[in-house]
């Protein structure tokens, strides 16, 4: 695994632990995420610098719902794009619904900490989760 595979491993760990401060430390202050639209919680679009991006993504995501993501494969291209693709599960604390969605994320470093994500995720497994069961 390359050095810059390693910090994006971090930081799924950080992330399955919901652990703010680990995941703030490897993020590059000029870090850009570009998340999916239509994600819940205002959780879609793009974030400009880490705080931004913690408290108005991961942060509403986490306050919503009990969630990581899973990473099930990697490749790192020879222009230093990390893409990983796997799962969020997790549930919904609301309604206590169970989620999974499919996600592709798109990972650059720079001087060792991760200064770009652009994230794909299937934003209606979100959603339904969110909603109330039918009987």
């Amino acid at each position: 695994m390359s050095d810059s595979s390693d910090v994006v491993s971090r930081f799924y760990s950080a992330a399955q632990a919901g652990d703010g401060a680990a995941i703030l430390a490897i993020l590059h202050p000029d870090f850009e995420a570009n998340t999916a639209p239509g994600l819940p919680c205002g959780a879609g679009g793009t974030f400009h610098g880490p705080e931004e991006t913690l408290t108005r993504v991961w942060g509403a995501v986490f306050a919503e719902y009990d969630t990581a993501p899973y990473a099930e494969t990697w490749d790192e291209t020879t222009g230093g794009l990390i893409v990983v693709t796997g799962r969020y599960r997790g549930t919904a604390r609301a309604t206590g619904r169970p989620h999974e969605a499919e996600f592709a994320h798109l990972w650059r470093v720079t001087d060792g900490r991760i200064s770009w994500l652009h994230q794909y995720t299937d934003t209606a497994r979100w959603q339904e989760a969110l909603s109330p069961a039918h009987p």
